[in-house]
């Protein structure tokens, strides 16, 4: 226990033999609780050896606290704290400091972030894939054969740019599946791609410069800009997604979700995507395309991505193993312009070094193994029947909910008639439904003037529910909303 020397050397007392000295250090830290009841304190002869005391100091010491109730002394088993503390530990003063934070942390703060439920229960939260359908077994044979490969090498640090491994293998997917045009040189590995928002815009904007976001868009990304000090500029999206009409200020930089708008769920059409291409070179800006989960298209083959139609190098590509394979992977991408690498490497490196390398070695085998295609091809129909069983069931058990543009992702969006999302939000959350409304998306306060089009609902997370769960969950919700419910 690194606090007992620490505590020992704080109470030493020259005119107090040594035993005693270290009967008042341990009797003081039971009472305060830095010692919590139940824990066990070191062996006499480990104790003895890191403070430099004789073996029989410290057993005369756990003696004396024995007899007196502190400790209770199991041979074979060790040493253990026998009571609680009397009182807690006393607070820390707070800090008198005129300001705490920087700016940056003030303005950080204020933003507030982007956090997905912790071992949540079976509700509506944000959408994530179904962990109990990932091939788990096959998964622990690569990662034990990349161990018996590799394991010391990948228990070293790591390139900042990744494995190159993976980043080869992420090359390979994007330009078959996606459409991105790249090699392995333009693909920064992240820990999740919201680190990947949070990265360019503190590199590519200063305090003031204009961002525009989807209105209504993804909270994480407005974070990540107001924490950088930009000003965001809500920019409405229609039926082709993303729509820069009428008088906007000149942007620095562009956030847009074009596979699968977040959180309403529209594909930004083409032409709307060469407007945006058009409008990046006018005002030399640069844009993120998040495609957080542009593996899950349902009805219709998928546009390209927005970066394989780039010949400017404007396009930032940002995707992510989290919603695709499992979230606590904390695996994720940039893909950048050869002109951005050099800077976003070095960012990275000062941020958070690299990531895991061997979930990165393990992840580049899943990929050239084919089994990350074949994963894919399971989890498509597996997500396809729920989002018709969710459809389906929303119809008969809440009438008044209108799902929309429903064809892709792990979650969709349902439209409420106006006033009746704040009805029903709270009491049906009271009820663990894990709703998300739509108004938390909106940047626009709903009584600016002139007032922004708005819509009212729930983005309804189906993913990781099973067929059961759904029936239930909208079973409990057509009950909560039925006729003279209140």
């Amino acid at each position: 226990m690194p606090a007992l020397p620490t505590l020992f050397a704080d109470l030493q007392q020259g005119d107090l033999p040594l035993h005693e000295q270290l009967v008042r250090a341990l009797r003081t830290a039971i009472l305060a609780g830095q010692l919590p009841q139940h824990s066990r304190l070191p062996a006499s002869r480990a104790l003895a050896r890191d403070l430099a005391l004789s073996r029989s100091t410290v057993e005369l010491a756990y003696a004396r606290l024995e007899a007196e109730g502190y400790l209770v002394r199991k041979v074979g088993a060790g040493s253990f704290v026998a009571i609680a503390p009397r009182q807690t530990p006393p607070r820390a003063a707070p800090l008198r400091a005129a300001r705490a934070l920087s700016r940056r942390g003030e303005a950080m703060q204020a933003s507030g972030s982007c956090r997905e439920e912790v071992n949540p229960g079976p509700n509506f939260g944000a959408g994530q894939a179904d962990a109990l359908a990932f091939p788990g077994e096959l998964w622990g044979k690569l990662l034990q054969q990349r161990w018996r490969r590799e394991g010391e090498r990948l228990m070293r640090y790591g390139d900042p740019q990744g494995l190159p491994a993976l980043r080869e293998a992420i090359a390979g997917y994007l330009m078959q599946s996606r459409g991105v045009n790249c090699d392995p040189e333009q693909i920064l590995i992240l820990t999740s791609s919201q680190q990947g928002i949070q990265l360019a815009a503190q590199l590519l904007t200063d305090p003031g410069d204009c961002v525009w976001l989807e209105e209504p868009g993804y909270p994480g990304a407005r974070s990540a800009m107001v924490s950088a000090g930009a000003k965001v500029h809500p920019v409405p999206v229609d039926e082709e997604g993303l729509n820069p009409v009428g008088s906007l200020p000149a942007p620095r930089l562009i956030y847009c979700t074009p596979s699968h708008q977040y959180p309403l769920g529209m594909a930004m059409s083409l032409p709307r995507r060469m407007t945006l291409l058009a409008e990046a070179a006018r005002h030399n800006a640069w844009i993120i395309e998040d495609d957080y989960d542009g593996e899950f298209q349902y009805d219709q083959r998928p546009l390209p991505a927005l970066q394989g139609l780039d010949s400017q190098g404007r396009v930032l590509y940002v995707g992510t193993f989290s919603k695709v394979l499992f979230g606590s992977l904390r695996l994720a991408y940039l893909v950048l312009p050869h002109a951005l690498m050099t800077p976003f490497c070095q960012a990275r490196a000062a941020v958070d070094g690299h990531s895991n390398q061997l979930l990165q070695g393990v992840t580049a085998d899943f990929i050239q193994g084919g089994h990350f295609a074949a994963h894919l091809r399971q989890m498509r129909p597996l997500y396809r029947s729920r989002r018709d069983l969710l459809v389906e069931t929303l119809a008969s058990q809440c009438p008044t909910l209108t799902p929309i543009h429903t064809g892709a992702g792990l979650q969709l969006c349902a439209l409420l008639p106006p006033g009746e999302e704040a009805r029903w939000t709270v009491p049906a959350n009271r009820q663990g439904l894990g709703l998300r409304p739509l108004s938390d998306f909106y940047l626009t306060p709903p009584d600016a003037a002139p007032p922004c089009s708005r819509h009212e609902g729930w983005l309804l997370g189906y993913g990781a529910l099973d067929n059961a769960s759904l029936r239930q969950l909208c079973r409990a919700l057509g009950r909560l909303m039925g006729p003279g419910a209140e």
